[in-house]
């Protein structure tokens, strides 16, 4: 009986808690999700074009479809991808996590757990968020947050980050690096997910991998990844795949990961099986002769 009560307790504080300030941005959820989710971008034929210039995407692109670019928010993706410096995910979570709690606004609660919105500009410009950050953990990257909240919120509109979405790709990527704590990769990440330029290609060590091993052979003598460098392996997928290219890209990236590979062999089994029901191999196309005579005789 005890253990019912408990349940029920636990049951009624889990409800949902909304907070009023996020209730007007829920009020069409639909448009939000499809912007989003760039619902509008039509993928299907971008598989077929990118499967049409490039055998690697069609052997291995097409075991991963549906792999869409989201719309974030430019403030978020911006400071989020400033934690991403010589980080790895997970410790950029926890440091994207720490900033919505300690100067975001409740959003709502779940279960128990408290979910916040990520920080606006002006609560990341206060004149200790350098210091409190270095007490978080975050290192250099708290000076180069700090700045460049200042930067946003004393220097730009408020929307300064959303009107490069009406600027060429070239003119926002570079308008980007003026902000501190903002190079090539980082300005790349911000135009790809947040600012409308489907060709902007995002190169780590991952995706200097992948060039030199599948595309550009040259570049396997490279020790490091220079300015040169990156610009040339940008050109060249922007060459070979076009205006989507950021898209494509990002598709040959998660067939890459390691933890995607079983799903990868998976599909691979699973079009082979499939194969093998269309197309009967030798032995079986044999076996649908009709008998000799010295077989019906036997018979």
């Amino acid at each position: 009986m005890e253990k019912n009560s408990k349940k029920r307790r636990k049951k009624e504080s889990s409800s949902v808690k909304m907070a009023p300030s996020c209730l007007a941005e829920v009020a069409d959820p639909e448009r939000i999700l499809r912007d989003y989710s760039q619902l509008e971008t039509q993928l299907a034929p971008l598989y077929e074009k990118w499967k049409s210039v490039d055998k690697n995407f069609s052997d291995r692109g097409s075991l991963f479809p549906g792999v869409r670019i989201l719309r974030q928010d430019p403030v978020e993706n911006l400071f989020s991808f400033i934690c991403s410096s010589n980080n790895n995910i997970s410790r950029i979570s926890g440091m994207v996590e720490k900033l919505c709690t300690e100067y975001g606004t409740l959003a709502g609660i779940l279960d128990g757990d408290k979910w916040y919105n990520f920080p606006s500009v002006s609560s990341l410009a206060g004149k200790d968020t350098e210091s409190e950050l270095r007490k978080l953990g975050f290192g250099y990257r708290a000076k180069f947050i700090h700045q460049t909240a200042n930067i946003l919120s004393e220097e730009r509109s408020t929307d300064w980050l959303h009107t490069l979405r009406k600027l060429s790709y070239e003119e926002a990527h570079a308008e980007l690096q003026k902000l501190p704590g903002v190079g090539a990769k980082v300005s790349d990440c911000v135009c790809l997910f947040s600012l409308d330029k489907p060709g902007a290609i995002p190169v780590d060590t991952h995706v200097w991998q992948i060039a030199s091993r599948d595309y550009m052979p040259e570049l396997k003598s490279k020790k490091s990844l220079t300015d040169k460098t990156y610009r040339e392996i940008g050109e060249f997928f922007r060459e070979l795949f076009g205006e989507y290219a950021g898209w494509a890209h990002s598709v040959l990236f998660s067939a890459d990961l390691k933890k995607f590979q079983d799903i990868a062999e998976g599909r691979k089994s699973q079009h082979s099986t499939d194969e093998e029901v269309v197309h009967p191999n030798k032995k079986q196309r044999k076996s649908s002769k009709k008998p000799s005579k010295k077989e019906t005789k036997e018979k």
